[in-house]
Protein backbone atom coordinates (compact mmCIF):
# COMPACT_ATOMS: atom_id res chain seq x y z
CA UNK A 1 0.00 0.00 0.00
CA UNK A 2 1.28 3.26 -0.96
CA UNK A 3 1.90 6.11 1.22
CA UNK A 4 -0.79 8.21 -0.54
CA UNK A 5 -3.22 5.23 -0.05
CA UNK A 6 -1.99 5.10 3.57
CA UNK A 7 -2.50 9.05 4.34
CA UNK A 8 -6.03 8.56 2.81
CA UNK A 9 -7.19 6.14 4.63
CA UNK A 10 -5.71 6.96 8.36
CA UNK A 11 -5.74 10.89 8.48
CA UNK A 12 -3.32 10.68 11.19
CA UNK A 13 -0.76 9.55 8.77
CA UNK A 14 -0.96 12.56 6.58
CA UNK A 15 2.25 15.07 7.45
CA UNK A 16 0.32 18.07 7.01
CA UNK A 17 -2.21 16.77 10.39
CA UNK A 18 0.55 15.26 11.86
CA UNK A 19 2.53 19.20 12.01
CA UNK A 20 -1.05 20.51 12.98
CA UNK A 21 -0.91 18.49 15.93
CA UNK A 22 2.46 19.54 16.97
CA UNK A 23 1.80 23.15 16.24
CA UNK A 24 -1.10 23.01 18.46
CA UNK A 25 0.91 21.17 20.99
CA UNK A 26 3.79 23.55 20.87
CA UNK A 27 1.02 26.37 21.43
CA UNK A 28 -0.66 24.62 24.34
CA UNK A 29 2.76 24.59 25.82
CA UNK A 30 3.83 28.05 25.29
CA UNK A 31 0.34 29.36 26.90
CA UNK A 32 1.07 26.65 30.00
CA UNK A 33 4.55 28.41 30.70
CA UNK A 34 3.45 31.87 30.20
CA UNK A 35 0.43 30.84 32.86
CA UNK A 36 2.62 29.27 35.21
CA UNK A 37 5.29 32.65 34.89
CA UNK A 38 2.96 34.97 35.42
CA UNK A 39 1.34 33.35 38.49
CA UNK A 40 4.71 32.88 39.55
CA UNK A 41 5.39 36.49 39.24
CA UNK A 42 2.16 37.27 41.41
CA UNK A 43 3.14 34.84 43.69
CA UNK A 44 6.69 36.90 44.43
CA UNK A 45 5.04 40.24 44.11
CA UNK A 46 2.29 39.52 46.93
CA UNK A 47 5.38 38.01 49.12
CA UNK A 48 7.72 41.17 48.95
CA UNK A 49 4.39 43.20 49.19
CA UNK A 50 3.15 41.32 52.42
CA UNK A 51 6.83 41.35 53.50
CA UNK A 52 7.17 44.84 53.73
CA UNK A 53 3.91 45.59 55.29
CA UNK A 54 4.69 43.62 58.32
CA UNK A 55 8.23 44.89 58.40
CA UNK A 56 6.76 48.72 58.55
CA UNK A 57 4.07 47.42 61.11
CA UNK A 58 6.59 45.73 63.09
CA UNK A 59 8.21 47.31 66.36
CA UNK A 60 11.52 46.93 65.19
CA UNK A 61 12.74 46.41 61.69
CA UNK A 62 13.46 42.92 60.11
CA UNK A 63 16.51 43.75 58.33
CA UNK A 64 17.82 46.09 61.58
CA UNK A 65 17.21 43.21 64.02
CA UNK A 66 18.45 40.28 61.94
CA UNK A 67 22.01 40.86 63.45
CA UNK A 68 20.08 40.29 67.05
CA UNK A 69 18.74 36.64 66.15
CA UNK A 70 21.61 34.97 67.98
CA UNK A 71 21.66 37.31 71.19
CA UNK A 72 18.90 35.89 73.22
CA UNK A 73 20.04 31.87 73.28
CA UNK A 74 23.74 32.80 73.35
CA UNK A 75 22.70 35.18 76.64
CA UNK A 76 20.77 31.80 78.34
CA UNK A 77 23.26 29.16 76.72
CA UNK A 78 26.33 31.66 78.69
CA UNK A 79 23.92 32.10 82.30
CA UNK A 80 23.43 28.16 81.87
CA UNK A 81 26.78 27.28 81.07
CA UNK A 82 27.74 29.45 84.41
CA UNK A 83 25.27 27.80 86.49
CA UNK A 84 25.62 24.36 85.44
CA UNK A 85 25.85 23.08 88.66
CA UNK A 86 22.58 23.83 89.37
CA UNK A 87 21.18 22.26 86.10
CA UNK A 88 20.12 18.89 87.95
CA UNK A 89 18.31 20.09 90.30
CA UNK A 90 16.40 22.68 88.68
CA UNK A 91 15.45 19.50 86.43
CA UNK A 92 14.25 17.89 89.07
CA UNK A 93 12.24 21.30 90.33
CA UNK A 94 10.37 21.51 86.77
CA UNK A 95 9.85 17.53 86.71
CA UNK A 96 5.97 18.07 87.98
CA UNK A 97 5.54 20.34 85.62
CA UNK A 98 6.80 18.11 83.18
CA UNK A 99 4.48 15.50 84.16
CA UNK A 100 1.49 17.84 84.25
CA UNK A 101 2.16 18.75 80.49
CA UNK A 102 2.21 14.99 79.54
CA UNK A 103 -0.75 14.45 81.41
CA UNK A 104 -2.61 16.74 79.54
CA UNK A 105 -1.88 15.35 76.09
CA UNK A 106 -2.54 11.99 77.30
CA UNK A 107 -5.63 12.98 78.53
CA UNK A 108 -6.42 15.58 75.89
CA UNK A 109 -5.47 12.32 73.13
CA UNK A 110 -7.52 9.36 74.67
CA UNK A 111 -11.01 12.06 74.88
CA UNK A 112 -10.64 13.12 71.77
CA UNK A 113 -9.25 10.09 70.03
CA UNK A 114 -13.08 8.38 71.29
CA UNK A 115 -14.77 11.40 70.54
CA UNK A 116 -13.05 11.10 66.90
CA UNK A 117 -13.99 7.72 66.63
CA UNK A 118 -17.47 8.02 67.42
CA UNK A 119 -17.88 11.14 64.57
CA UNK A 120 -15.89 8.54 62.00
CA UNK A 121 -18.47 6.02 62.34
CA UNK A 122 -21.23 8.34 61.57
CA UNK A 123 -19.81 10.54 58.56
CA UNK A 124 -18.65 7.00 57.20
CA UNK A 125 -20.08 6.10 53.34
CA UNK A 126 -21.78 2.60 54.17
CA UNK A 127 -21.28 2.60 57.85
CA UNK A 128 -23.00 5.49 59.33
CA UNK A 129 -26.01 4.91 62.17
CA UNK A 130 -27.75 7.78 59.78
CA UNK A 131 -26.96 8.16 56.30
CA UNK A 132 -28.35 11.54 56.17
CA UNK A 133 -26.46 13.23 58.89
CA UNK A 134 -23.12 12.64 57.37
CA UNK A 135 -22.90 15.94 55.97
CA UNK A 136 -23.39 17.10 59.68
CA UNK A 137 -21.04 15.42 61.18
CA UNK A 138 -18.35 15.90 58.51
CA UNK A 139 -19.06 19.91 59.57
CA UNK A 140 -19.03 19.58 62.69
CA UNK A 141 -15.39 17.47 62.46
CA UNK A 142 -14.03 20.38 60.19
CA UNK A 143 -15.08 23.50 62.56
CA UNK A 144 -13.81 21.37 65.39
CA UNK A 145 -10.08 21.14 63.51
CA UNK A 146 -10.43 24.38 62.02
CA UNK A 147 -10.27 26.35 65.15
CA UNK A 148 -6.65 26.52 66.76
CA UNK A 149 -6.26 25.42 70.09
CA UNK A 150 -4.69 27.93 71.32
CA UNK A 151 -8.14 30.04 70.05
CA UNK A 152 -10.51 27.27 72.04
CA UNK A 153 -7.73 27.61 75.37
CA UNK A 154 -7.89 31.33 75.12
CA UNK A 155 -11.75 31.41 75.45
CA UNK A 156 -11.68 28.75 78.09
CA UNK A 157 -9.42 30.08 80.23
CA UNK A 158 -11.71 33.43 80.49
CA UNK A 159 -14.79 30.85 81.49
CA UNK A 160 -12.72 28.70 83.57
CA UNK A 161 -9.77 30.27 84.80
CA UNK A 162 -5.73 29.51 84.55
CA UNK A 163 -4.98 25.56 84.93
CA UNK A 164 -4.73 22.23 82.88
CA UNK A 165 -8.58 21.82 82.39
CA UNK A 166 -8.73 24.70 79.75
CA UNK A 167 -5.60 22.95 77.46
CA UNK A 168 -7.06 19.49 78.02
CA UNK A 169 -10.53 20.31 76.73
CA UNK A 170 -8.66 22.19 74.16
CA UNK A 171 -6.44 19.88 72.60
CA UNK A 172 -9.05 17.32 72.85
CA UNK A 173 -11.98 19.39 70.28
CA UNK A 174 -8.84 19.73 67.96
CA UNK A 175 -7.84 16.08 68.27
CA UNK A 176 -11.04 14.63 67.74
CA UNK A 177 -11.84 16.76 64.68
CA UNK A 178 -8.35 15.76 63.63
CA UNK A 179 -8.36 11.93 64.05
CA UNK A 180 -12.31 11.64 63.06
CA UNK A 181 -11.07 12.83 59.60
CA UNK A 182 -8.52 10.46 59.65
CA UNK A 183 -10.49 7.46 61.14
CA UNK A 184 -13.36 8.43 58.58
CA UNK A 185 -10.90 8.04 55.70
CA UNK A 186 -9.51 4.78 56.97
CA UNK A 187 -13.15 3.19 57.84
CA UNK A 188 -13.88 3.82 54.18
CA UNK A 189 -11.32 1.12 53.23
CA UNK A 190 -12.99 -1.63 55.52
CA UNK A 191 -14.13 -5.10 53.98
CA UNK A 192 -18.63 -4.41 54.27
CA UNK A 193 -18.85 -8.19 54.71
CA UNK A 194 -18.54 -8.71 58.32
CA UNK A 195 -20.86 -6.21 59.06
CA UNK A 196 -23.18 -7.58 56.52
CA UNK A 197 -23.32 -10.48 58.17
CA UNK A 198 -23.66 -9.35 61.44
CA UNK A 199 -26.99 -6.97 60.53
CA UNK A 200 -28.33 -10.49 58.86
CA UNK A 201 -27.89 -11.81 62.67
CA UNK A 202 -30.08 -8.89 64.06
CA UNK A 203 -27.04 -7.46 65.45
CA UNK A 204 -27.29 -3.73 66.80
CA UNK A 205 -25.48 -0.84 64.89
CA UNK A 206 -22.62 -0.77 67.67
CA UNK A 207 -22.14 -4.26 68.17
CA UNK A 208 -21.66 -4.36 64.16
CA UNK A 209 -19.25 -0.92 64.32
CA UNK A 210 -17.65 -3.01 67.60
CA UNK A 211 -17.00 -6.67 65.95
CA UNK A 212 -16.94 -5.80 62.29
CA UNK A 213 -15.00 -2.78 61.99
CA UNK A 214 -13.02 -1.58 64.82
CA UNK A 215 -11.01 -5.31 64.11
CA UNK A 216 -10.23 -4.19 60.24
CA UNK A 217 -9.08 -0.38 61.49
CA UNK A 218 -7.83 -0.80 65.15
CA UNK A 219 -4.08 -0.61 64.06
CA UNK A 220 -4.10 2.30 62.02
CA UNK A 221 -6.46 3.89 64.80
CA UNK A 222 -3.88 3.24 67.12
CA UNK A 223 -0.91 4.41 65.01
CA UNK A 224 -3.22 7.92 64.45
CA UNK A 225 -3.59 8.40 68.16
CA UNK A 226 0.19 7.99 68.97
CA UNK A 227 0.96 10.34 66.17
CA UNK A 228 -1.51 12.74 67.36
CA UNK A 229 0.13 12.11 71.37
CA UNK A 230 3.30 13.09 69.89
CA UNK A 231 1.48 16.38 68.52
CA UNK A 232 -0.52 17.20 71.19
CA UNK A 233 2.54 16.82 73.62
CA UNK A 234 3.88 20.24 71.75
CA UNK A 235 0.42 21.46 71.86
CA UNK A 236 -0.20 21.64 75.72
CA UNK A 237 3.41 22.87 76.01
CA UNK A 238 2.60 26.01 73.89
CA UNK A 239 -0.77 26.34 75.87
CA UNK A 240 1.48 26.98 78.92
CA UNK A 241 2.34 30.43 77.07
CA UNK A 242 -1.24 31.43 77.66
CA UNK A 243 -1.69 30.42 81.91
CA UNK A 244 -2.58 26.79 80.55
CA UNK A 245 -0.83 25.04 82.93
CA UNK A 246 2.18 22.82 82.67
CA UNK A 247 5.71 23.20 81.36
CA UNK A 248 5.03 25.64 79.10
CA UNK A 249 3.89 28.12 81.88
CA UNK A 250 6.82 27.39 83.71
CA UNK A 251 8.51 28.58 80.56
CA UNK A 252 7.10 31.42 80.19
CA UNK A 253 7.99 32.91 83.70
CA UNK A 254 11.25 31.93 83.33
CA UNK A 255 11.39 33.62 79.62
CA UNK A 256 9.54 36.59 81.09
CA UNK A 257 11.69 37.33 83.89
CA UNK A 258 15.41 37.63 81.75
CA UNK A 259 18.43 37.79 83.04
CA UNK A 260 19.54 35.79 86.33
CA UNK A 261 16.43 33.15 85.38
CA UNK A 262 17.93 32.24 81.93
CA UNK A 263 19.36 28.83 83.22
CA UNK A 264 15.70 27.90 84.68
CA UNK A 265 14.51 28.55 81.16
CA UNK A 266 17.56 26.04 79.67
CA UNK A 267 16.94 23.69 82.24
CA UNK A 268 13.22 23.60 80.81
CA UNK A 269 14.43 23.69 77.10
CA UNK A 270 16.23 20.31 78.26
CA UNK A 271 13.05 18.79 79.43
CA UNK A 272 10.92 19.52 76.76
CA UNK A 273 13.43 18.66 73.92
CA UNK A 274 14.24 15.50 75.55
CA UNK A 275 10.40 14.35 76.20
CA UNK A 276 9.38 15.18 72.82
CA UNK A 277 12.84 13.07 71.35
CA UNK A 278 11.57 10.34 73.61
CA UNK A 279 7.98 9.84 72.71
CA UNK A 280 8.69 10.67 69.09
CA UNK A 281 11.02 7.88 68.72
CA UNK A 282 8.81 5.92 70.83
CA UNK A 283 5.29 6.22 69.17
CA UNK A 284 7.66 5.54 65.97
CA UNK A 285 8.42 2.69 66.81
CA UNK A 286 5.30 1.20 67.77
CA UNK A 287 3.54 2.91 64.76
CA UNK A 288 5.77 0.80 62.79
CA UNK A 289 4.87 -2.45 64.43
CA UNK A 290 0.86 -1.80 64.26
CA UNK A 291 1.45 -0.47 60.16
CA UNK A 292 3.84 -2.41 58.55
CA UNK A 293 4.70 -5.36 61.13
CA UNK A 294 8.40 -4.42 62.06
CA UNK A 295 9.42 -6.28 65.10
CA UNK A 296 12.74 -5.47 65.68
Amino acid sequence: MSDTTLSRADPSHDPSHVATIQSSYMAEVQRRRLYGGLTLLIFVLLMVSGFMIADDRNAGGFWEGLSQVGDYPAEVLSEAWEKRADLPGLLVKYFPALIETINIAAVSTLIGAAAGLVLSLLSTRGLARWPRLIGLFRRIMDIMRAVPEIVIALVLIFVLGGGPVPAMIAIAIHTAGALGKLFSEVAENADLKPVEGLASTGATWGQRMWLGVIPQVAPNYLSYGLLRFEINIRASAILGFVGAGGLGYELRNSMAWGPGRFDEAAAIFLLLFGTIVFFDQLSSRYRNRLTEGDRT
